[in-house]
């Protein structure tokens, strides 16, 4: 039976009221009770992978520079959140600042796992690898030894997996499936290919992952694609007229870039019958 309402999945953390990819971000997502987190990761000079979204930090940080070319040793000593300058959502934020204290330095998805497997309730982990990169095929390559340290890359079975690959880059995805096979994938697209508006994935991909705007204009592809069993993974989904979309269409997974508030609106659509909201 499909689950009534979407999952809800932070992404880049509670971005929409902290800087993406930080501690403080993935920390309030978690406090908003979000289903799963969402992370985009590279790999840096000296071979770990971090949380960062664009090829260069300049975005992001007060430094400048290309993710591949510098160490984490060098990105320590940046400022991620000093480039967002919202007030804060409440008078705690206020006096208590992002995760308590203003952060420096950039995520690890090594400090992320652990966040993800410390936290007091069952939480997964969507992992984007970007591309393309300078050391190509290194990213999935790596991402599979760390989740190996974690004894995340052989799940008993996909639904019991606390972490899923996603990519734009279809050889990325077929590149880590090869190497584990149990951990679900997410083939990313911003516009259907060949036969995948059919709901037709390639082999490699456990799940759909379209844009929101595919869905306006298509909300029949998650029917499509469920009825070849293939559930959806829907980004980026911040509008209240899309989070209905999404749940009307029996979208699976929804990334959002603000928890709570999408938390809620599925919470005033539920139909009665299903009761009141769980927290996962």
């Amino acid at each position: 039976m499909r689950q009534p309402t979407p999952d809800v999945v932070a992404h880049r953390g509670a971005s929409a009221h902290h800087a993406e990819h930080t501690r403080g971000a993935y920390e309030l997502a978690l406090e908003q009770g979000a289903d799963a987190l969402e992370c985009d990761i590279r790999v840096s000079r000296d071979g770990h992978l971090v949380c960062v979204h664009d090829r260069r930090i300049d975005r992001t940080s007060n430094a400048r520079g290309v993710v591949s070319e510098l160490t984490v040793a060098a990105m320590a000593e940046v400022d991620f959140t000093g480039w967002r300058h919202e007030l804060p959502g409440s008078a705690d934020e206020l006096v208590r600042g992002p995760a308590g204290a203003r952060e420096r330095g950039v995520l690890t998805l090594d400090e992320l796992l652990g966040m993800v497997r410390d936290h007091s309730r069952p939480v997964r982990l969507f992992v984007e690898t970007k591309h393309p990169v300078r050391y190509g095929g290194l990213v999935e390559h790596k991402l599979v030894a760390l989740l190996a340290r974690y004894g995340m890359a052989g799940p008993a079975d996909p639904e019991s997996s606390p972490v899923l690959m996603m990519s734009f880059s279809q050889s990325a995805v077929r590149r880590f499936r090869e190497a584990a096979p149990g951990v679900p994938t997410v083939q990313l697209f911003k516009r259907f290919r060949g036969s995948w508006r059919t709901g037709v994935l390639p082999p490699w991909a456990d799940l759909a992952g379209p844009d929101i705007r595919l869905l306006r204009e298509d909300p029949g592809f998650v029917e499509r694609a469920a009825a070849l069993g293939r559930d959806t993974y829907c980004w980026t989904v911040d509008e209240v007229a899309d989070v209905e979309l999404c749940r009307r269409a029996g979208v699976r997974f929804m990334a959002t870039n603000a928890p709570a508030s999408t938390r809620f609106h599925l919470a005033q659509s539920r139909p009665a019958q299903f009761g009141s909201v769980t927290t996962k």
